[in-house]
């Protein structure tokens, strides 16, 4: 507004003396345009004279609107420069849609990318400065050199309104090809030396680690360890060499027993360099040997008997053998749903670290009458139970239900499924005693049932917390 400014308290002050002036200019205008046209319009011309002068002054109006508008005395804006406070603040509770918005566009997200580029000095630079055009911020790179090309492994901050085809679309541009990216949260930014080290170490601590901490170093993958000597016989798997073998999107590795690791990942090529890793991660396991944590639970029962309840290993399987031999057909049949021939090669298998976790239960005279096993089964994790008769309906099979769907909590598992009969309602009673949304399947009396551990929390305690109480009873650690 010309008439118009304001104080440094905000209010209006108005020129009465400015508004004179404009308007005797008005009046003077409009006398001095009345002249000309009476003058003009009687000539001979005059008609014609007045169209093409009004042509000209439409001309000279839009000339000025437009030059006004592009050299304003507005400040010029920057994206270097500073920012209207508007734009900096975050919207509170008296802002309006139009902040909202700009909130919104402020905020950023993470992104993991994987790209391949040409082995020629300038190809890194290029596809840097593809990103920074896009107002991507690169807060990690690892380069895994191939025979022809290097794959970059990149950690991204974006703007949280650009989309991944437009990125990928800005790295194509950059000679960036058989690119993959994925969202990230807040566990990658972690560098990749600090990963491999907890990764290894959690390894050394537990046998049971190995498949969880090659998945975690390789990302979305398929992981099966396959025994020398299958449990129900038939055809060995091909013998792998010392050093292991790498074939594209699969590589197998040779496990510490004898049996062979097979990762698949068939989205994304395994690089040199990730090969790399998982054989270190698998040597170490191997030269530290059989190992789990040996910390035990003490649990005191309704009734008033104490039990223990501890990681089981294949050191266990003479007492397993002796439990299984204690337990009645019917408990058997309920667990294993047919005759077991070669029992004491069947429990070397579920009580292996390479294929599961295993907690055992324990009275105080050292014998066991329960386990519960937590089965690493490709993409998918089983838990399955046996309860010695005797100790049957007093709350252990929920005890050990509880606590290995904990653990596949920590390992990051999306479900756990159990496999039992349609009869079987001390199983069904304990799945649904996890609170967790449930999926039945039921085929031929065989039922399969599915908890969902990504969509509500676990109400379960840890393996082997000894800060509750558990059974109505004090919980006493070994």
């Amino acid at each position: 507004m010309s008439d118009v400014t304001r104080a440094k308290h905000g209010r209006p002050v108005h020129h009465w003396r400015r508004d004179v002036v404009e308007l005797a200019a008005v009046f003077t205008a409009v006398a001095v345009a009345d002249g000309v046209a009476n003058l003009i319009g009687h000539g001979p011309n005059g008609p014609a004279l007045l169209v093409i002068s009004a042509i000209a002054l439409a001309a000279t109006a839009g000339f000025h609107t437009w030059w006004a508008r592009r050299h304003g005395h507005a400040p010029p804006t920057s994206d270097t420069g500073a920012r209207p406070p508007a734009e900096v603040r975050q919207a509170g509770p008296s802002d309006g849609p139009a902040a909202t918005r700009g909130a919104a566009a402020g905020a950023s997200a993470l992104w993991r990318m994987r790209t391949t580029v040409k082995d020629a000095p300038g190809s890194l630079a290029t596809l840097c400065t593809a990103l920074a055009g896009q107002r991507v911020d690169i807060l990690s790179l690892q380069t895994h050199p191939l025979a022809e090309g290097t794959v970059d492994e990149f950690l991204l901050r974006a703007p949280g309104e650009l989309a991944a085809a437009e990125i990928s679309r800005a790295v194509a541009v950059a000679g960036g090809t058989s690119t993959w990216i994925e969202r990230a949260d807040a566990h990658d930014l972690v560098d990749a030396p600090t990963r491999v080290l907890g990764l290894a170490t959690r390894t050394a601590l537990d046998a049971a680690e190995l498949p969880l901490a090659l998945r975690q170093l390789l990302g979305r993958c398929t992981i099966r360890s396959l025994p020398a000597k299958p449990v129900g016989g038939g055809r060995p798997p091909a013998e792998v060499p010392v050093e292991g073998v790498l074939e594209d999107t699969v590589m197998r590795l040779r496990a510490p027993e004898g049996g062979v690791i097979t990762v698949e990942r068939p989205y994304l090529p395994f690089t040199p360099t990730e090969f790399a890793r998982a054989r270190a991660l698998v040597e170490l396991d191997a030269r530290l040997g059989p190992r789990i944590p040996r910390s035990q639970d003490v649990l005191t029962l309704p009734e008033g008997n104490a039990i223990t309840v501890r990681r089981a290993d294949t050191r266990d399987v003479p007492a397993a053998k002796a439990m299984q031999e204690r337990c009645s057909p019917r408990t058997l049949a309920m667990r294993y749903h047919g005759p077991v021939g070669d029992a004491e090669r069947y429990l070397n298998h579920l009580l292996s670290p390479r294929f599961g976790r295993t907690l055992a239960v324990q009275t105080a005279s050292g014998r066991v009458v329960g386990l519960g096993h937590l089965l690493w089964d490709g993409d998918e994790t089983e838990v399955a139970l046996l309860i010695e008769d005797e100790w049957q309906r007093r709350g252990i099979g929920g005890e050990l239900l509880g606590r290995l769907v904990a653990m596949a909590v920590e390992a990051g598992c999306e479900s756990v499924y159990a496999v039992t009969q349609a009869s079987n309602t001390g199983m069904v009673a304990a799945m649904r005693a996890l609170g967790l949304p449930l999926d039945y399947q039921i085929e031929e009396g065989t039922l399969v049932i599915t908890a969902r551990l990504d969509a509500t929390p676990v109400c379960s305690r840890l393996p082997y917390d000894g800060r509750q109480e558990q059974f109505g009873g004090p919980v006493g650690r070994d």
